[in-house]
Formats: structure tokens, C-alpha cells, sequence
């Protein structure tokens, strides 16, 4: 059977199973009522297709309405070469997607097409377009930052808003939805950039559009449910469901991608058609690291052809840093459009979700240690498997790991600056862990909102889950402080068990490592 799987669900041949995203539509819906324009900005494979579609659908099928679903995709640059072009070409546009939503407008508008030579004269058309169609027009047009990079498109854009303002006396759209990865501000920017066209909008008459389009583990449920009745397949839906948003955070491509993994990957290789929360951690383990994967190879060129943005990302993802979430700034206004960075619900800025964040962190670590272990002599390079560290029932002895790690500390980098072990500490323990877990387990740095810069790492090791927190050494109060934490954040993951690796920054280091117990649980430090 012909499997498919897209951002909003699962589709086996003609057996499509969606996520329930029908509140998302209903509250888009009712800004089309309302007569909105909007644009649906969100990045690239989180749903914006599904959801003209479905929208188009209900428009349709209310009979209030004529609806024209087009895409930018693949249209190219010679529509934009000039206005005659692109006029023309606008009312091609319309007349091959109103075969689908209006037939009856098809043959009209593919005569009229080339006497449509200007943008003055495709707003008479559209006017046309109205008193013909008796019925209130709805345009929505996908990708429109595809083939936008030319002043034309914004001209256009500022034509339809000038109709809009003059509604009342010239027909025009009922509502206009544009979609795409920027709203139409960036959209200009990247057309002009003197500070006159930053700020005068063509279509400042949007609405801003604030439907989240993430998906709930309430959302994922009724698709699984689907599924397992269809295929057979069983699952505690309400368990697998959270499990996937936890490694997801809801983004619509993700859910689905780890979905396909399961089904195409894991399933098969069981003896019952089951899937359980341990299904769902090997599907993440391989989407972290399996290549050729287009979303992903997107989100590390966003990262590598922004030299700014890596730095950002790098401070919060490696180093900890607590960044206030402000769309004000350019950086990370732009890491938000490309789907990177969300606000925490304390206001900070944050990786979307544990994937993004656990692919981001391996392709950063792995370019650091090629440029910073090079030298033949540092033996962090020859911690290369598991073999030493584990334990008889496949878990890791993380004790002997940081011991280890302390050792390694001691003979290579105890005679290096405050500033190196600040802003590189972490990097040279995040690179000696990776050759070990590798194959076998993940890790997935978790950030710790707090008044201190704080970073825990945690690894999964076959069935066996660590918690192994990072922090700079800030003084006594600020330590008990954070074992307090630490013990808090154990508690919430149901482990009886942590370790703290402390940098001290202190020209005479003491080397102290011990076992402590804090709240009930056992902590094991080590200060480096």
C-alpha cells in the first residue's frame, strides 16, 4: 500500500489521517468572514498549505463564496520582468486556478488576460472579477515569497490595498490570505532596505494574524486514534501523542516526520504492530541523525549564511545565555520567520523544539572540535565508544565518566584562561560525551531558566535516562542554589539520580569531586 506523510498527517493511498486542526481553521475562517486581509507567516513545511486548502474547502462548500487558491511556487521571474508581464500573467494565474473553485469564470478571464497590461487595469479586472462572480471573492495565494524578491509584487500589494481602502466605491476582494515563510514587512525588506520603505508598509492594512498553528498533544491524538483503527496498529494514543510534542514541541513537520519513522522504520522490525513512548525516543535518535533530510539541511544553511544569527544561536544553544525574546531585534525577528527560535512562557528566547536544538548543537560541536582538537597530543579524540563507561544492564557509569572527564580536564586545559573555560567548557564536555553515546543513546540539551546560566544535558543510553548539569562556579550560595534545582528538575523526571560539572574559573583549583544528597536525591559533582 502507497504510504504518504505530510506536515498535518498521515496518509496510506487514498486513507488520509489528519491532525485536528479544525479550531485553527475555524478561528482563520472567521477573519475571512470579518473581510481581513492577512498574511499566515510561518516557516517552511508547518502546515500553511493544508490550511488554504481546508479553508478553501469550507468556503466553497459554504456557497457564500467564490474562492481563488493559487501558489507562487514554481511560477519563476519572468512573470516579475515588467508590469505588462506581470498583470497579464496575475489574470493567467487566476483563470487556471478558477478551473478547480470557478469554472464559470474561466473562459471570461482567459480573454480578457492580454488586454490586462497594467496594475490599473487589473484592478478594473478585479472589480470585474466581483460583479460576475454575485458572490464575495476570497483570494489566497501560497508561497508568495517564492518569486516576491522584485518591486513588482510589492506595487501589486500596495494596488490591492488601495482598493481596499476604497472598497466602498470600487469593488474588490472580500478578504485576501497571503502565505508564506515572511510577513509582508520582511517581504519588503528584502526589496528595499533604506529606512523610508522599512517602516511604510504597502499593506498595512493586515491584520495580524495570531493562530497558532503547532500542534497540541489534544491535536496529534484524534490522528492516531485514526490510524490505529485503520491500520491496526495499538498504542496508548494520549501517552505517544505527549511523547511526540515533547520531542517536537508541536512543529507540524516534525510530529509527522517521526510518525513516518515509527511506521516505515521501527514498526516493522517488531514482533506486534505496536507503538509505545520508546518507539517514539528511537524516532527522534534517528531523525537527529540521519542525512538528506531537506527541513533539516534548511535549518543549518539559515544558520551558516547568517553569521549573526549562528552566533546568537550558539550562545543560547552551547553556551546557556538567557536572551530576552524580542521580535524588535532584526536576529531574531529573522531566526523566528526560519522557525528557530519561540518564546519561552518566561519571555526568553528558546529553540523551537529538542530536535532543532539536538541538530543544531551536533553540527556546532562537530565543527568546533574540527577546528579546536586538532592537536595530536589532546586525548579527547580517543574517547571513542561506550565500551569503558558501561554497565551490565546497558546503562552508562557516569560517575566514571566525569572522573574521567576531570582527569582529561586537569592534564589539557588547567592552565587556560577564565575565558576559555567560560565560553568553552561546555563544548569540550558536550564533544567528549558524543563519541560515547553515539550509536546507542542522544542527548538533548534542556535549558534551564534560572537566575544563573545553567545547561542540563540529557542522555538517553539505550533505556537508561542521565541528567548531567552544567554550570559555571559563582559561589557557594549560587551552587546550593542550583543542587536545589537540579534536585527539583530530577524530581520531575522521576530520576533518583544526578551530576553536577562545575567550572571553576579560580586560578588554584581544588579538583574536588564527591557525592552529595539534596531533596531526597543522590547528586554526584565534580568542579573542573
Amino acid at each position: 500500500m502507497t504510504k504518504e506523510f505530510n506536515v498535518t498527517g498521515l496518509c496510506f493511498s487514498d486513507v488520509h489521517y489528519m491532525a485536528d486542526i479544525s479550531k485553527k481553521v475555524d478561528a482563520t475562517y472567521k477573519m475571512i468572514e470579518k473581510g481581513d486581509y492577512f498574511i499566515i507567516n510561518r516557516p517552511r513545511q508547518y502546515g500553511k498549505t493544508t490550511m488554504l486548502y481546508t479553508l478553501t474547502e469550507k468556503l466553497i462548500k459554504s456557497n457564500n463564496y467564490v474562492a481563488f487558491n493559487m501558489s507562487f511556487e514554481g511560477i519563476g521571474d519572468a512573470i516579475f520582468d515588467d508590469e505588462a508581464t506581470f498583470s497579464t500573467g496575475f489574470v493567467n494565474l487566476l483563470a487556471r486556478y478558477a478551473t478547480a473553485y470557478a469554472p464559470e469564470l474561466v473562459a471570461w478571464l482567459k480573454e480578457s488576460a492580454p488586454s490586462v497590461t497594467n496594475l490599473n487595469l487589473l484592478g478594473n479586472l478585479i472589480s470585474d472579477i466581483i460583479s460576475k462572480a454575485d458572490k464575495k471573492v476570497v483570494l489566497l495565494i501560497d508561497e508568495v515569497d517564492k518569486s516576491s524578491n522584485n518591486q513588482l509584487f510589492i506595487s501589486f500589494l500596495a494596488m490591492l490595498r488601495n482598493k481596499y481602502l476604497d472598497r466602498r466605491t470600487f469593488k474588490t476582494f472580500h478578504s485576501i490570505v497571503l502565505a508564506g515563510v515572511h510577513d509582508v514587512k520582511s517581504l519588503k525588506l528584502k526589496i528595499r532596505s533604506d529606512e523610508e520603505q522599512k517602516y511604510n508598509s504597502p499593506w498595512n492594512i493586515a491584520t495580524t494574524y495570531k493562530v497558532d498553528l503547532s500542534l497540541s498533544p489534544d491535536d496529534i491524538k484524534p490522528m492516531l486514534t485514526d490510524y490505529c483503527a485503520e491500520q491496526k496498529v495499538t498504542m496508548n494514543t494520549e501517552e505517544i501523542a505527549e511523547q511526540l510534542f515533547y520531542f517536537t514541541s508541536g512543529y507540524p513537520y516534525l510530529v509527522s516526520h517521526l510518525c513516518k519513522i515509527i511506521d516505515e522504520d521501527i514498526l516493522p522490525t517488531k514482533n506486534v504492530k505496536e507503538w509505545t513512548k520508546t518507539d517514539v525516543n528511537k524516532a527522534a535518535q534517528i531523525a537527529v541523525k540521519e542525512e538528506g533530510n531537506a527541513n533539516f539541511d534548511t535549518l543549518l544553511k539559515n544558520l551558516k549564511n547568517n553569521e549573526k544569527l549562528y552566533q546568537l544561536v550558539f550562545s543560547v544553544v552551547i553556551d546557556g545565555d538567557k536572551v530576552e525574546y524580542r521580535l524588535d531585534d532584526p536576529i531574531i525577528n529573522l531566526g523566528s520567520l526560519y522557525g528557530i527560535f519561540v518564546q519561552s512562557d518566561t519571555g526568553l528566547l528558546i529553540v523551537h523544539n529538542r530536535i532543532y536544538r539536538e541538530r543544531i548543537s551536533n553540527m556546532m560541536i562537530s565543527e568546533w572540535r574540527t577546528t579546536n582538537l586538532i592537536d595530536p597530543k589532546n586525548k579527547l579524540e580517543n574517547f571513542g565508544s561506550a565500551s569503558p563507561y558501561r554497565l551490565p544492564n546497558n546503562g552508562l557509569d557516569m560517575e566514571r565518566i566525569i572522573v574521567n572527564f576531570q582527569a582529561f580536564m586537569r592534564q589539557q586545559y588547567s592552565q587556560k584562561d577564565r575565558n576559555f573555560l567560560e565560553r568553552d567548557g561546555r563544548l569540550i564536555f558536550l564533544a567528549f560525551m558524543k563519541p560515547i553515546i553515539n550509536g546507542v543513546g542522544y542527548d538533548f540539551k534542556e535549558p534551564q531558566i534560572s537566575e544563573e546560566r545553567r545547561l542540563d544535558l540529557v542522555i538517553t543510553f539505550y533505556q537508561h535516562q542521565y541528567v548531567a548539569e552544567l554550570k559555571v562556579w559563582r559561589g557557594s550560595e549560587a551552587n546550593k542554589k542550583g543542587l536545589e534545582q537540579l534536585a527539583d528538575y530530577l524530581d520531575r523526571l522521576g530520576l533518583a539520580t544526578g551530576y553536577l560539572l562545575i567550572y571553576d574559573n579560580s586560578k588554584r583549583k581544588s579538583w574536588q569531586k564527591d557525592w552529595v544528597e539534596v531533596k531526597g536525591k543522590r547528586i554526584f559533582w565534580a568542579r573542573v
